[in-house]
C-alpha cells in the first residue's frame, strides 16, 4: 500500500476565501457609490473640494475607496489565515486604520467644508466595509 500525501489547500479553508472576497468587493462598491454621492452632494452644498489648489475628481472618491477596500480585502485574507480571533482583529485593526486615515485630512491644505468632507468619506467607507467583512468572520 502506497499513501499519497498532499500539500494543497483543505477546501473548508477555500470555501472561506471564496466567501470573503464577494462580501469584500461588494461592500467596496457600495462604500464606492455612498463616499462619490457624499462628496458629490457636498461639493452642491458648497464644499470645493479642492486640496492644495488641485480639485479632488469625483470618480476619484469612487476609485480610491475602492482601491482602499481591496486593500482591506488583502488584510482581511491575512487576518482569517493568521489571526487566533480574526473577527476582533479585523475590526480593532480597521478602526485603527480608519482613525490614522483622517490624518491627512486633518493636516491637508484645504478649507474646512472639504476635510470635513474627507473625514465624512473615510467614515462612511468605513462604516459600510467593516461591518460586512466582520460579518463574515462570524460566519466562518
Amino acid at each position: 500500500m502506497s499513501t499519497i500525501t498532499s500539500t494543497s489547500i483543505a477546501p473548508a479553508e477555500t470555501a472561506q476565501a471564496t466567501r470573503l472576497w464577494p462580501t469584500a468587493v461588494v461592500a467596496g462598491l457600495a462604500a464606492s457609490a455612498a463616499t462619490t454621492a457624499l462628496a458629490a452632494v457636498s461639493h452642491a452644498a458648497g464644499a470645493s473640494l479642492e486640496v492644495s489648489g488641485e480639485m479632488i475628481p469625483l470618480l476619484g472618491f469612487a476609485q480610491l475607496t475602492f482601491i482602499f477596500s481591496m486593500v482591506g480585502l488583502l488584510i482581511a485574507l491575512g487576518v482569517r489565515r493568521w489571526a487566533g480571533n480574526p473577527r476582533q482583529v479585523w475590526v480593532r485593526s480597521t478602526v485603527v486604520l480608519t482613525a490614522l486615515s483622517l490624518i491627512p485630512d486633518v493636516l491637508a491644505d484645504a478649507s474646512s467644508a472639504t476635510k470635513i468632507t474627507l473625514m465624512a468619506t473615510h467614515v462612511l467607507a468605513a462604516a459600510i466595509v467593516i461591518p460586512a467583512v466582520a460579518a463574515k468572520f462570524a460566519r466562518s
